[in-house]
């Protein structure tokens, strides 16, 4: 095999180190900046609005005329339905407060009171890696992925808009990562037998999930944590992400057909060729593709449709019966569960296999505990509102369509120091949510603009997840980024055209 240079990104400190440096840095900020605060308005169970200061508590009617005479400009159903559901800053209601800085017991205590604050979401996450680390030990995936390869041989047309589509929902519903590199055995020597190169099993396995990742419609890391820190209902705005799931996939599938078409009739055209030289599969042929056919048993398919339907239930609990973290961690808690019996997996391993997963997103969800000392230390210095206030004093005359396409670059940037989405979304959604709030901006639309911003930067990000599927599949950086960047600048573009929409709707 040839042996490639692929270029390493430069070392950054971890997410849970530069998390902990910024609790440092909000620490000393109480000491440099002026407190204040703004009142805070909350739904008191559908009955009456309660605005709370320094001074005290007062009712107010529960009517659209109260939201309406305290220049919040949000309609009485996003209280009622749920789809706000934390207190918000009521404009014009900024006062000064005495400082109160917090030293060194402060900034040690912020990260348990950060765990303690966000334990039903770090729970959450948990059991999701629990469920996710059973079900991928019964190969249920795998084998589903490895029967379309086999029985589309000769139809690879097809089979690759199949697969963009299958591994972009994997994405798109709960951020399918570096676990994809399993299918690269697969899918390399069949599609190179086929006359395509290298890039297109890579640009279908990884793109195709980073595709869904944009859209992230489901995503219990992004979309959901995000939604929650910002006070919002992560189904606001659902629909929105599923038509951008649709849309973007299908053009990345569309981009991808043109490139392989334009391979297989001259191979000289590939990027592999022109920038890495002969490039030999890193692959077999004899691995996956010329193996004995498989055929999808009775139990394949049943565990297929469980992980469909658990995903499917989370939407429909949510939706229509109000579910929350508690609900959502029970399903994927009996799911796990039901997948272990179906396929007659011992107790010991079933129970090896669930802490296994829980262990894999432990610094998933200690981040996330973590980012939420930052809001923590920021909150009982009083500065977090003083933040708020001269950023919404720099931002009130941008027009919406501009201070949400600066947000959505703003996220595209800092995702390559803070490769963490659950992280960034708990550590920027406090700030940014609220200042939303003052501005008239809706908040779906801030988490829209987190989303595209960090999922298109994850296709090209050194801090991400790109370079172990370079590496395995044995593409340089420089190939995959002469593919990918005309995708880069068409998901900006059409990211920004969602955002225009979203903020006159």
């Amino acid at each position: 095999m040839q042996k490639m240079n692929i270029a390493k990104p430069k070392s950054l400190p971890t997410a849970l180190t530069l998390i902990m440096m910024v609790i440092i840095v909000a620490a000393i900020s109480t000491w440099i900046l002026p407190a204040g605060q703004y009142s805070k308005l909350s739904a008191e169970d559908d009955k009456a609005f309660v605005i709370t200061s320094s001074t005290g508590s007062v009712s107010l009617p529960y009517t659209q005329k109260t939201l309406d005479s305290l220049t919040i400009k949000i309609a009485l159903l996003k209280f009622s339905s749920g789809d706000i559901r934390k207190p918000i800053s009521v404009p014009n209601t900024y006062i000064q407060l005495p400082k109160k800085p917090q030293g060194i017991i402060a900034i040690l205590q912020a990260p348990v009171k950060g765990i303690t604050d966000s334990i039903d979401i770090i729970l959450f996450i948990l059991f999701i890696g629990g469920f996710m680390h059973v079900f991928n030990k019964t190969g249920a995936m795998f084998s589903g992925v490895k029967y379309l390869a086999q029985r589309m041989k000769g139809r690879e047309k097809l089979l690759i808009v199949l697969l963009v589509f299958i591994f972009s929902f994997l994405g798109g519903s709960y951020g399918m990562d570096v676990e994809s590199i399993v299918f690269y055995p697969v899918l390399v020597p069949l599609l190179l037998a086929a006359g395509y190169d290298l890039i297109v099993p890579l640009a279908i396995v990884f793109g195709g999930a980073a595709i869904g990742f944009v859209a992230s419609f489901t995503n219990p890391f992004s979309t959901i944590i995000a939604s929650n820190t910002a006070g919002i209902n992560w189904t606001d705005g659902l629909y929105e992400r599923l038509l951008f799931f649709v849309i973007s996939t299908a053009l990345f599938a569309w981009y991808i057909l043109q490139y392989a078409a334009r391979v297989k009739k001259d191979p000289t055209t590939s990027f592999v060729y022109k920038i890495d030289g002969v490039v030999k599969s890193p692959f077999q042929m004899s691995v996956g593709v010329e193996d004995v056919l498989i055929k999808l048993t009775t139990k394949t398919i049943i565990l297929l449709l469980v992980f469909l339907l658990t995903f499917t239930s989370m939407i429909v609990g949510i939706v229509f019966y109000k579910w929350w973290t508690t609900e959502m961690s029970a399903l994927f808690f009996a799911a796990a569960i039901l997948v272990g019996i179906i396929d007659r997996m011992g107790e010991k391993i079933f129970v090896m296999e669930f802490v296994k997963g829980a262990e894999s997103l432990l610094s998933v969800a200690l981040i996330v505990g973590l980012a939420r000392g930052v809001t923590i230390i920021l909150n009982d210095g009083f500065i977090g509102d003083t933040i708020l206030f001269h950023a919404y004093n720099l931002v009130q005359h941008f027009p919406a369509a501009i201070f949400i396409l600066m947000l959505m670059l703003f996220y595209f940037f800092f995702t390559i120091p803070v490769s963490s989405s659950s992280g960034m979304a708990v550590l920027t959604m406090p700030i940014i949510a609220a200042l939303a709030i003052i501005i008239n901006i809706p908040g779906r639309e801030i988490v829209n603009a987190y989303l595209y911003g960090i999922g298109i930067m994850f296709l090209i990000s050194p801090t991400g997840s790109v370079f172990p599927a370079l590496v395995m599949v044995q593409v340089s950086y420089k190939a995959w980024l002469k593919f990918i960047t005309p995708v880069v600048i068409g998901l900006l573009i059409l990211s920004a055209i969602f955002l225009f929409t979203g903020i006159k709707f």
